[in-house]
């Protein structure tokens, strides 16, 4: 080809290239004198590019006496491009310069300076020509098509305008899909020897791949913009979704381990994309939790900060301790983001899968309880903020309040300044018909607990056993009479309800329950003593207050 070109071309392509290292870019930071160009140029370009002779036309109609300049920006493809352009314009049109790896370029190039039929002087038109060149798109190679790609990278506004882009990534997201069919293990569709990337890497061996798919790291050198629309295309042509994520996820690690300023837009967009496969249900908990990690510091927008909060709250039951250990913003108290556990929590209860789960609400119930334990001693997180914690789920989320009692403890071991008033609102969360026997005997004696909440502890467990000795009466089915009296017993005081437990008689098969009650008879004993202690001290604490005038006597301490 070097030989069918005329002395004007080579000087002209000299003169540019000497121009272009002087603004990187000609076409889009500077100017076209066309008074530079040599002899002859400005008719041969011309004679090819609509947009270039209605330029020239309208300068020389504004000032015809004036040097004539053409500003032109955003020209696509840069100075390869022109190059191109100008290759086709000094040889007539020649049809056997556009091959697969200029098709793409040249293409949007005659879209950009209007090279199309009725402008050119030849018979052939570079538009018409690269479109023919286009219709080989499906028997294109992988390489191919991925050069293919990397220039409509290049052009990308001409080559999104044109329908350019979708037409190759239709043929890129096909070539997959058609593997992926034929080979579920994942086999690329050139052999090895012919699988190199188009920027010269080596190909990726089965071994150091076989968790990814072989057009990964292909993919990967795309600009964000591009892989957004692949991705995009590969989901509406129902490529598996765990497919997908598995790259979206390869891809975010891959991008924020580079030094690439796309990192931000990398991170957003594999969001934006992990959130259109059904809200990212096809991507682990764990996963989630690295997209969190890896975007903490990358300001991401607001729409896409809730979308991965969205996603993470969704699988909230299936996370770890470990992972909710988020360190707190620059700005915040508190050693955790308690605000971020929070948002969580309403995703997740927002979910009506959840709503209808009491499995799922009791998992999450598990992994709150142990959170709330690790934070308590964090002596910057404020009453309010812990009690919403505790209380964010439903009571039926919790059999036992065990844990809600001991992290409260926990929590006023190390915050002793609590006014009396912030302290009785973090005993509203604990649900006292739902502590076991050991944890309401140890309440009693705790003294950092004030003697309100003890007494509404130790008349929570008296009902919870009034309650089970109901329901074991009705095991049986005994007489009239016989009812009627048991009727008697249970509305009768706290030592009539011990009496009828030890004499009651259980059938056999109800033996679990029986042992139970034997179970907690000495421990309900022991509460009887503590209660009327607490009773007792209570009438004489109102005494003296009767007596002493002054009323300065402070209650005495009891369960001490």
């Amino acid at each position: 080809m070097e030989g069918l070109f005329i002395p004007p071309l080579d000087r002209l392509l000299q003169s540019l290239n000497l121009m272009l290292l002087d603004s990187v870019y000609l076409y889009l930071h500077g100017l076209v004198h066309w008074s530079k160009l040599i002899n002859g140029s400005q008719e041969v370009l011309s004679s090819f590019c609509g947009k270039l002779r209605n330029l020239s036309n309208k300068a020389l109609t504004a000032s015809p006496t004036k040097p004539l300049k053409i500003a032109m920006t955003d020209f696509p493809g840069g100075s390869e491009a022109f190059e191109l352009m100008a290759k086709f314009c000094y040889n007539s049109g020649r049809a056997q310069m556009i091959t697969s790896h200029s098709t793409c370029l040249l293409h949007s190039v005659a879209h950009f300076m209007d090279m199309s039929d009725g402008v050119s002087a030849s018979t052939n038109n570079l538009l018409e020509l690269t479109e023919k060149s286009l219709a080989g798109l499906p028997y294109w190679s992988w390489p191919e098509i991925m050069h293919a790609l990397k220039q409509c990278e290049d052009t990308f506004p001409v080559s999104v305008s044109s329908g350019l882009l979708d037409r190759v990534l239709e043929s890129a997201v096909s070539r997959i899909t058609a593997v992926a069919d034929a080979s579920p293990s994942g086999s690329s569709p050139e052999s090895s020897a012919l699988r190199l990337s188009v920027d010269s890497r080596s190909t990726i061996s089965a071994k150091n791949s076989s968790h990814r798919a072989w057009w990964f790291e292909d993919i990967l050198s795309l600009s964000p913009d591009v892989i957004k629309k692949i991705i995009s295309s590969m989901v509406l042509q129902k490529v598996d979704h765990v497919l997908v994520s598995k790259f979206l996820m390869h891809y975010l690690k891959n991008a924020a381990s580079s030094s690439s300023c796309n990192k931000k837009r990398a991170a957003e967009i594999s969001i934006e994309l992990l959130y259109s496969l059904d809200g990212g249900s096809s991507v682990s908990c764990k996963g989630l939790f690295d997209v969190l990690r890896v975007s903490a510091s990358l300001k991401l927008s607001k729409d896409c900060q809730i979308k991965l909060e969205s996603m993470i709250g969704r699988k909230f039951d299936h996370a770890t301790l470990d992972s909710l250990l988020i360190p707190a913003p620059a700005g915040m108290d508190c050693l955790y983001d308690v605000s971020l556990i929070l948002r969580f929590l309403k995703c997740f209860l927002s979910t009506r899968k959840v709503r209808e789960s009491i499995a799922r609400l009791k998992q999450a119930a598990k992994l709150m309880d142990s959170y709330l334990a690790e934070i308590a001693p964090d002596f910057s997180l404020k009453p309010p903020m812990f009690l919403s914690l505790a209380t964010a789920l439903p009571d039926e989320a919790r059999d036992s309040h065990d844990s809600i009692y001991r992290a409260i403890d926990m929590y006023l071991e190390v915050h002793t300044q609590l006014l009396e008033e912030e302290k009785t609102k973090l005993f509203c969360a604990i649900n006292y018909e739902k502590l076991s026997s050991e944890s309401c005997k140890n309440l009693a004696k705790n003294s950092k607990f004030p003697s309100r909440t003890i007494i509404r502890a130790l008349i929570s467990q008296q009902r919870k056993l009034r309650s089970l000795l109901k329901e074991t009466s009705q095991l049986k089915e005994p007489s009239p009479e016989r009812n009627q009296s048991k009727k008697k017993q249970l509305s009768s005081d706290d030592q009539q309800v011990i009496l009828y437990a030890k004499n009651l008689e259980i059938s056999s098969e109800n033996k679990r329950l029986k042992s139970q009650l034997q179970g907690m008879q000495w421990k309900m004993t022991e509460l009887e003593k503590i209660c009327k202690k607490m009773q007792a001290q209570m009438e004489k604490a109102m005494k003296l207050r009767r007596v002493s005038p002054s009323g300065s006597k402070s209650l005495p301490r009891l369960c001490s």
